[in-house]
Formats: structure tokens, C-alpha cells, sequence
């Protein structure tokens, strides 16, 4: 069987794919059989592995909400546009997690332009420039134009130092940040160049799913017991991460939900971010 991408390119159903994919839910193999065994009447020549993906969430969701949730990562971080405004403050929490300082959105003068930079973070004497590339497609990729693009930036700031969190520094790293994948020029490109890569499958043992998982730095937009405008309420509010409720779960306040239905998104939340089973060291 043959199911067709976002691009309708058709390629080769992989089983062995879509099982890992719900393994890494943190569903146990007999759920994913069965999930499997559920979903077989439902498939056909040439579905689209958008269709595949809407049937496998449900029939999860059935199972739990925080498997469906964990299995619905990539959409929730494609939810988090559609300019990626909140793609930017979520790559910032990422940084926040390991002990950075961060801003986000600051306009900066370099040897010869003007540049606004995503995100600035701070540790020690360590300065990042990070770049976010935001895509809103499931099957997107970084082209090697983009990291050409930022390196020329990175050299506009050499020898320029800037006062961050009461320090004065220079930069001391380039970070390309993105949810979609990179093509493999533009890895070869950033390595031979020293720009520090992130993407949703990429570095393998340090990307972004992995992060994610390994450390529940879920997006808000992960929850499947609100919907897209109490999601869109929160952003807003500058409730980004899942873990952000659970420290304070009075921002639910403002969804104005009953009592019954903020305890099932209290509950959800506190399977998907301290739920380890699915995570690898």
C-alpha cells in the first residue's frame, strides 16, 4: 500500500514507522496493537498521511488523552504559528531548561545593519544568537540558503559585545532552530561553518522530539482536552509550556471552564509532562 505526503509524493506505507511512532506515545505494545489492528478496515491505496495520522490520534485518544497528546508533538508545534510569535518564546523555554538566560525579539546593530534577533540566550560567558525558522507544513525542510543566510549574520556581529543580564559580552555561538527537517546540504554547511543545528529530527540523539519528551517541555498546544481558542487564550496570557499549568494552574482561570471539565485538563497535563515511560535517557 502506498499512502501520499503533503507534497503527493507517494511512498511505501511503513508499519514498523507508524508502531514506533505510537510507542514513543508512551502507549504500551499491546495498545499499539490493538490500535493497530483497529485502524487496518479504515486504510486504503493512496491515503494521505494526514488522514493516517487523524485516525491514529483518535483512536489513541480513546486510550488517553496524554498519549494522544505526546503522539500529536509535530501538529502542536506547527500549532504554535501561524507567524511563529509563540514558536519563538517556546525555543526560548527550550534554552531556559538547561540554565540560560533568555529574551526574545530584540533588535540589534551589527558591524553594518540593523538585525532583529529571535532569541538571545545567556549563560556564563557563553552569548547565543538564535535563529528560528518556523514552518507551518508537515513535510518542510530547511534548504541550505537559510544557515548561508544566517552565518552572514553571524559575521555581522563579530567583535561586538552587548549587555545582557548585567554582562557585557560578545556572542559566542550561532543556533538555527526549527521544527521541520534540514536537508543535508544545509547540515554539511552549518557543520563546516560551526552553526549549531536543531531541528525536529536533528541532531539524532539531541533533537527537538527527543528533547521534548526526555524533559516534558511540551507546548500548550499539545492538549487535546482544550480546544484552539482556549489554546490561543493561553499563549497569549504567556502560558506556553504544559508544565507552565501545572506551576500555577490559576491561568486556567481565565478559559472560564467548569470545574469538572479544569480538572481533566489538570489531569491530562500532569500525565503528558511526568509520565517517563516513553523516555530514553
Amino acid at each position: 500500500m502506498q499512502v501520499k505526503k503533503y507534497s503527493g509524493e507517494l511512498v511505501e506505507f511503513d508499519i514498523n514507522r507508524l508502531k514506533g511512532s505510537l510507542s514513543k506515545s508512551g502507549a504500551s505494545s499491546d495498545v499499539v496493537d490493538d490500535v493497530w489492528e483497529t485502524m487496518k478496515p479504515f486504510l486504503y491505496e493512496g491515503m494521505t498521511t494526514r488522514d493516517l495520522y487523524k485516525l491514529a490520534f483518535r483512536l489513541l485518544k480513546r486510550e488517553s488523552n496524554s498519549f494522544a497528546a505526546r503522539y500529536s508533538l509535530k501538529r502542536a508545534l506547527r500549532d504554535l504559528g501561524p507567524a511563529g510569535y509563540f514558536f519563538e518564546k517556546w525555543v526560548a523555554k527550550l534554552f531556559e531548561h538547561v540554565h540560560y538566560n533568555t529574551v526574545t525579539s530584540q533588535m540589534l546593530t551589527g558591524n553594518s545593519v540593523t538585525h532583529e534577533v529571535d532569541v538571545v540566550a545567556q549563560k556564563d560567558d557563553e552569548l547565543l544568537l538564535v535563529e528560528c525558522k518556523f514552518r507551518n507544513t508537515e513535510d518542510a525542510k530547511i534548504t541550505v540558503t537559510t544557515p548561508m543566510y544566517f552565518l552572514s549574520r553571524v559575521n555581522d556581529f563579530e567583535g561586538l559585545e552587548f549587555t545582557f543580564f548585567d554582562k557585557r559580552i560578545h556572542f559566542t555561538a550561532g543556533w538555527l532552530v526549527t521544527n521541520a527537517y534540514m536537508t543535508t546540504d544545509s547540515i554539511r554547511f552549518s557543520q563546516y561553518y560551526g552553526i549549531n543545528l536543531l531541528a525536529w529530527n536533528y541532531p539524532s540523539e539531541s533533537s527537538i522530539k527527543r528533547r521534548v519528551d526526555n524533559a516534558g517541555l511540551y507546548p500548550i498546544t499539545c492538549l487535546t482536552t482544550i480546544v484552539k481558542a482556549e489554546k490561543d487564550k493561553l499563549l497569549a496570557q504567556g502560558c506556553i509550556l504544559v508544565k507552565d499549568i501545572l506551576d500555577d494552574n490559576t491561568q486556567l482561570d481565565s478559559l472560564g471552564c467548569a470545574p469538572r471539565k479544569k480538572k481533566r485538563i489538570i489531569q491530562e497535563a500532569t500525565e503528558l509532562v511526568n509520565d517517563t515511560s516513553n523516555r530514553t535517557a
